[in-house]
C-alpha cells in the first residue's frame, strides 16, 4: 500500500528469500491469527463454563499471539519516530489490557492480525499476474556458438548469439530470424490469437511460441533488456503511480493518524474532567480504532495494482493509476487512420504515367526519394521497387511530401495539392473516392505521373466504431490524407466526424478543440511516433502495436502490444469498471470512518464491535479492489496462462510498522534472481 499508514519516509525491508505461499493457510500471519482465534473461542467457553481465571488466561494468550503480528513492528517504528495504523491498534490493545477488558483486547488482536494478513496476501496475488510475464522466458536457451549447440541459462545470453528455437518452444529474447520459417504465437504478449508468419529478416519477440518450424534467431537484446522485460518494468513502475483519487485518499488519510490520536486524547481528557475517567478512556480507545484510515488508504492502490496487472497479461499496458482513471472517464476517441483504422500494410495498386513516360520511370524516381523514409506509404513504394538508388539531399516537407535530387536533378513526391497535375485530375478524383491515397511524382519540374497506394480498413473497425458509439463514446478520425480518401474510409468504418489533411501540429490543435467542446476525457490512438504531438496533448494517449517500440511504450499513457483494434473497447470497459470500483471503495471507507467515530465517541458501540466492523470493511474493500483484476481475453484469444508460485518478499516482520498494508513488495522473477532487477525505488514522502 502507499505510505499513508506508515507516515512519511517509511521504508520496509524485505527478505527476498521468503516464498509467497500459494495457499492462504500457509501464510504465517493467517496461522497466528487462527491460533489466536482458537484461544479466543476457548476463553469464551472457559468463562461460560465458570472458569474466570482460565478465560482470562486464554484471552491474554489470544491477545499475545494476535498482537505478535503487528506490535513488535509498531514499537520499532515508534523508535524511528514513525506512526501508522499499527500505532493506533497497539495503543488500543494496550489500553484494553490495562482496563481489564481482556476479551475485547483478544478480539482486537485477532481481527486486526487476520485482516492485515488477508490484505498482504491479496496484494501479493494481484502482483503475480505481472510475474507471469517473466515466466514466459524459458529456463534454458539453446545457442549455437562456433558451430556447437549448447544450453545456457537465460542471463548468459549475449547480443549477437544465434538462438535455436524448435517447434513448440518459447523464444527467449528479442531477435531477427536468420534461418527458417514458421508461424509464431504472440497471444501471451499481445493478447491476439492469429499467429504471425515469420522468415529470414523478420523480427520476433521474447515470450512468443514458435509454431511449426525450426528457427535460428540472432539475439538483438539480452533477456534482462528485451521487450518483455521492459514491459514488466514499465508496468511495475505504473503500479506505483498515483491518480487523482489515490492522491485524494492520500491527502485525507495521511494526516488522519495523528489527528485521531489528538482527538482520542481530547476525548479522554475532557471526559475524565466531566465524568468517570475509565469510561471516557475506554471510549477514546474505541475512537482510535474507529478512525483508523487503513481501509481508505488501501482502497485505490489495491484496485490499481489489480487492474494494471491483469491488463498487462492480455497485451494492454496501462501506465498507472492516473492513466487508468483518465481512460475510465474518456468520452471522445480520436483515431488516426493509417495503421490504426487501416491494416498498416499499404500496397501500390496503380501507377499512372503521363503520356510519353513509362511506369518504370515513375516508380524509380518515387523509390529513390523514399529510399530512406520510414513512412508506411514509403514502404509500399519500396516493396514495388526493392532496390532503388537513393536520392541525394532529401528533405521532408511536413504535410506535403518529400523533395530531393535524383541523378542530380530536382524531384518531388507528394500530395496532389502540393504538386499540381491537371492532366491527371480525373484519375486522382477516381482513386481518392475509392479510398486510395495518391502520390504525384515530379522530376526536373515535369510531372511524371502518379502512384495509387491503398491501405485496407481493418475488418474489425466498423464493429469497434459501433461498439464505442453504443457505449456513449464519440468517435473522430484524424489523418493527414486528403479529404476524399479519408471520407471514403471513414464511411466504410461508420465514422461521421472526419478531419483530413492535418499536419502533426494540426492534430494536436484539434485534440485541444475536442477537449474544450466535450465533457469527459479525450483519448487519441495512433502509432506512438508520428502522432506524438496529438498523443501528448490528449487526456490519454494510446499507442497501437507497441511491442518492440521503445518510443511507444515509454511515451504513451496506454500501449497496446498488438494491433487488434478490439483492444480499444476492451481497455475502455476495463478502465471504467476499475474507476467505478475506486469510487465504491473510497465512498465505503469514508462512510465507515464517519459513522463509527461519533458512535464510538458517545459510547454507543464498544471496542469489540468497532474492531469487527472496521476490519470486515477493510477486507471487503480489498476484495472489491481485487475484482478490478478480472479481465476476459478477446474472442478467439487464449486466456492468460496460470500463474505459478513465485518467490516474493515476505510480509512485514518484527521491526516494521504493524500495518502490512504499507508493504509494496517488489517484483522478483521466479528461479531467476539475476534475470531482472525490478525492485521499485525507495518511496519518498509526497
Amino acid at each position: 500500500m502507499s505510505d499513508i499508514c506508515c507516515g512519511p519516509g517509511d521504508e520496509h525491508g524485505h527478505d527476498d528469500e521468503h516464498e509467497a505461499p500459494q495457499r492462504l493457510w500457509r501464510v504465517r500471519e493467517i496461522q497466528l491469527a487462527g491460533l489466536a482465534a482458537v484461544f479466543l473461542v476457548a476463553g469464551f467457553l472457559a468463562g461460560w463454563l465458570g472458569s474466570v481465571s482460565g478465560g482470562i488466561a486464554l484471552h491474554l494468550a489470544a491477545a499475545a499471539v494476535g498482537g505478535w503480528t503487528f506490535v513488535p513492528g509498531t514499537l520499532k517504528a515508534l523508535w524511528r519516530r514513525r506512526i501508522g495504523v499499527g500505532t493506533l491498534m497497539t495503543i488500543a490493545l494496550a489500553g484494553a489490557l490495562i482496563l481489564g477488558q481482556f476479551a475485547e483486547a483478544a478480539m482486537l488482536a485477532f481481527l486486526f492480525s487476520i485482516s492485515e494478513a488477508l490484505e498482504d496476501h491479496s496484494l501479493a496475488r494481484t502482483r503475480r499476474g505481472l510475474r507471469a510475464l517473466l515466466a514466459l522466458v524459458p529456463d534454458t536457451v539453446t545457442v549455437v556458438r562456433a558451430g556447437i549447440q549448447s544450453a545456457i541459462s537465460p542471463e548468459n545470453l549475449r547480443v549477437g548469439d544465434r538462438m535455436l528455437v524448435r517447434a513448440g518452444e518459447r523464444i527467449p529474447s528479442d531477435g531477427v530470424v536468420r534461418d527458417g520459417r514458421s508461424s509464431v504465437d504472440t497471444s501471451a504478449i499481445t493478447g491476439e490469437s492469429v499467429p504471425v508468419e515469420v522468415g529470414p529478416g523478420g523480427e520476433v519477440f521474447a515470450g512468443a511460441i514458435n509454431g511449426t518450424g525450426v528457427l535460428t534467431v540472432e539475439a538483438t537484446a539480452t533477456v534482462a533488456d528485451n521487450s518483455l522485460a521492459k514491459v514488466v518494468r514499465v508496468v511495475e513502475d505504473a503500479q506505483q503511480r498515483k491518480g487523482a483519487r489515490q492522491r485524494l485518499a492520500d491527502r485525507i488519510a495521511r494526516p488522519l493518524v495523528p489527528a485521531v490520536m489528538v482527538l482520542a486524547t481530547a476525548i479522554a481528557g475532557l471526559g475524565a474532567l466531566l465524568d468517570e475517567p475509565a469510561t471516557w478512556i475506554e471510549r477514546a480507545l474505541v475512537v482510535l480504532v474507529a478512525a483508523a484510515p487503513c481501509a481508505l488508504a488501501i482502497s485505490v492502490p489495491v484496485t490499481v495494482i489489480s487492474a494494471v496487472g491483469a491488463a498487462s497479461r492480455l497485451g494492454l499496458l496501462v501506465k498507472g493509476g492516473a492513466a487508468l482513471e483518465t481512460l475510465g472517464a474518456v468520452r471522445v476517441v480520436a483515431l488516426d487512420k493509417t495503421g490504426t483504422l487501416t491494416r498498416n500494410n499499404p500496397a501500390v495498386t496503380e501507377i499512372i504515367p503521363v503520356d510519353g513516360v513509362t511506369s518504370e520511370r515513375v516508380l524509380r524516381v518515387a523509390a529513390a526519394l523514399e529510399a530512406h523514409s520510414e513512412h508506411p506509404l514509403a514502404a509500399a513504394i519500396l516493396a514495388a521497387a526493392p532496390a532503388p538508388v537513393p536520392a541525394d539531399a532529401v528533405t521532408t516537407v511536413p504535410g506535403a511530401g518529400v523533395e530531393g535530387l535524383v541523378n542530380g536533378t530536382p524531384a518531388r513526391l507528394g500530395k496532389p495539392g502540393w504538386i499540381t497535375a491537371p492532366a491527371l485530375d480525373a484519375d486522382i478524383t477516381r482513386l481518392q473516392e475509392n479510398g486510395t491515397t495518391v502520390a504525384v511524382i515530379e522530376h526536373d519540374g515535369v510531372v511524371l505521373g502518379l502512384i495509387g497506394i491503398r491501405d485496407e480498413l481493418r475488418p474489425e473497425a466498423p464493429e469497434i466504431v459501433a461498439e464505442l458509439r453504443d457505449a456513449g463514446i464519440e468517435v473522430a478520425m484524424l489523418t493527414g490524407d486528403n479529404t476524399r480518401t479519408a471520407a471514403a474510409l471513414a464511411a466504410q468504418a461508420g465514422i461521421a466526424d472526419v478531419h483530413a489533411e492535418l499536419k502533426p501540429t494540426d492534430k494536436a490543435a484539434l485534440i485541444t478543440r475536442l477537449q474544450a467542446s466535450n465533457r469527459g476525457g479525450v483519448a487519441m490512438i495512433g502509432d506512438g511516433v508520428n502522432d506524438a504531438p496529438a498523443l501528448a496533448t490528449a487526456d490519454v494517449g494510446i499507442a497501437m502495436g507497441a511491442m518492440g517500440s521503445d518510443v511507444a511504450i515509454e511515451t504513451a499513457d496506454v500501449a497496446f502490444m498488438g494491433t487488434d483494434l478490439r483492444h480499444l473497447p476492451q481497455a475502455l470497459r476495463h478502465a471504467r469498471r476499475a474507476r467505478t470500483i475506486m469510487l465504491q471503495n473510497i465512498g465505503l471507507s469514508a462512510l465507515i470512518v464517519l459513522t463509527l467515530v461519533p458512535l464510538a465517541a458517545f459510547g454507543i458501540l464498544g471496542l469489540a464491535t468497532v474492531v469487527f466492523i472496521h476490519e470486515v470493511a477493510e477486507v471487503f474493500v480489498i476484495g472489491n479492489g481485487v475484482r478490478a483484476g478480472r479481465l476476459r481475453a478477446l474472442r478467439g484469444a487464449p486466456a492468460p496462462e496460470p500463474v505459478v508460485v513465485q518467490r516474493i518478499p515476505a510480509v512485514p516482520q518484527a521491526g516494521e510498522d504493524g500495518c502490512s498494508c504499507c508493504a509494496e513488495p517488489p517484483i522478483v522473477p521466479a528461479r531467476r534472481p539475476n534475470l531482472l532487477d525490478l525492485r521499485p525505488p525507495a518511496r519518498r514522502d509526497t
